[in-house]
C-alpha cells in the first residue's frame, strides 16, 4: 500500500476507514461508532479499533465525517436457493430485523455451490458491507472465512468459532411422531433426503429411527433428493394398504407425496411436512406442516449479526425451536 511522493519517496498510502475495519476484522459501522465514541461498542472491540487507528495514525478525511451520519448501513445476505420456501420466512424475519436497525440488504444465491459462496463473499467484502448472513451447507471451506468470523452469521449450519444460528431438525421430527401417534397412527413411514445433506437428510433421518425405536414402531423409510418429484416417487415405493403417515422431511417432499396419495384415492393416509408452506394444507386436506420457526431463525440470525458489528459481541450458536 505505497505510493510515490513529489520528490520520487516511498510514501505510505492514508487508510481509509474500510481499511481500517478490515484490518480489525468488523464492519466499517463499527469503525464509524468508535470514532463517534458510540458507547454500545463492546470495549475489547473499542480497544482493538483504537489501537489500530493509533499505529497507522488513521484520521477520517472530512467528506467522509461529514458523511458519517448519513452513511449507508448494509448487511449481505446469501441465500442457497431464491425459491425456496423456508428460505424466504427466514430472509423476511431478516430483513424486518435489519430495516428496523436502518440496514439495508443485498441478497445473493448459491445454487449450493461452494464456488458460489467464495465469489459473493469476496463481492460483498470488496463492496465493503457491515456483515453477512449466510444459509450454510456441505462442503463449505470455513478456514477460508475466518477472517470474516466477527461479522458473519451462518443459519443451518454451525462451525466453530462462528455465530450460527440452527433449525431443531431433531426436535421436530419427535414432534411429528408424536402427534401421530397421539392420533392412534402408528403405521407411518418416513420420506427423506440422502444423509449427504447433513440436517434435512442425516439428521431429520436419524430422529425419526430414534422415534421408532423409542416407540417400537417398524421403521420404513425411502431417501432421495429434495424435489417435490422426489416426493412423489417415494411416496409410491412406500406406500401400502395399511400405511397410515407419511413423515417427510420437508413440505416440499410433502408436496410431492400428498400429490401422489390424491392420484391413488388415498384419503386415509396423513402427510406430514416440515416448513409451514401454506400451499401444502391449502391444498390438501389430509396434510398438515410443521413449522420450524424459520422467519424466528431469520430475526435471531439478524439480531447476533447486528451484535456483533454494532456492539463487538463474540459469536455465538443458537438453535430456533419449532412449534
Amino acid at each position: 500500500m505505497w505510493r510515490l511522493g513529489l520528490c520520487g519517496c516511498a510514501m505510505e498510502k492514508k487508510l481509509t476507514i474500510l481499511d481500517i475495519a478490515r484490518l480489525a476484522g468488523v464492519g466499517k459501522s463499527t469503525v464509524s461508532r468508535v470514532l463517534n465514541r458510540d458507547p454500545k461498542v463492546r470495549e475489547e472491540t473499542r480497544a482493538r479499533i483504537e489501537q489500530l487507528i493509533a499505529e497507522h495514525d488513521f484520521t477520517p478525511s472530512k467528506s467522509a465525517r461529514a458523511m458519517r451520519s448519513q452513511s449507508q448501513k448494509v448487511v449481505g445476505i446469501i441465500v442457497s436457493r431464491l425459491d425456496s420456501g423456508s428460505e424466504n420466512q427466514a430472509v423476511r424475519g431478516m430483513l424486518e430485523t435489519l430495516y428496523a436497525s436502518g440496514y439495508d440488504a443485498v441478497l445473493m444465491e448459491s445454487k449450493f455451490e461452494p464456488a458460489k459462496v467464495s465469489e459473493h463473499l469476496a463481492v460483498l467484502e470488496r463492496r465493503g458491507v457491515d456483515g453477512i448472513i449466510l444459509f450454510a451447507f456441505n462442503d463449505l471451506d470455513y478456514e477460508a472465512m475466518a477472517p470474516l468470523r466477527e461479522r458473519l452469521v451462518l443459519v443451518a449450519r454451525e462451525a466453530p468459532g462462528f455465530s450460527s444460528v440452527c433449525f431443531d431438525d431433531e426436535g421436530a421430527i419427535h414432534a411429528m411422531v408424536e402427534g401421530l401417534l397421539a392420533d392412534g397412527l402408528r403405521e407411518l413411514a418416513f420420506i427423506g433426503v440422502e444423509p449427504g445433506d447433513l440436517t434435512t437428510g442425516a439428521r431429520r433421518r436419524d430422529a425419526y429411527l430414534a422415534a421408532c425405536a423409542r416407540h417400537h414402531l417398524t421403521p420404513r423409510l425411502a431417501l432421495g433428493d429434495l424435489s417435490h418429484q422426489s416426493g412423489y416417487r417415494l411416496a409410491a415405493t412406500l406406500l401400502s394398504p395399511t400405511t397410515q403417515a407419511l413423515v417427510c422431511a420437508s413440505d416440499t417432499l410433502a408436496l410431492g407425496a400428498a400429490k401422489y396419495l390424491q392420484e391413488q384415492g388415498r384419503s386415509d393416509v396423513l402427510v406430514t411436512g416440515l416448513g409451514n408452506n401454506p400451499l401444502l394444507t391449502f391444498l390438501f386436506a389430509n396434510a398438515r406442516s410443521l413449522d420450524l420457526g424459520y422467519k424466528r431463525a431469520g430475526a435471531q440470525a439478524a439480531s447476533q449479526l447486528l451484535d456483533q458489528i454494532e456492539r463487538g459481541e463474540p459469536p455465538q450458536a443458537t438453535i430456533a425451536a419449532s412449534r
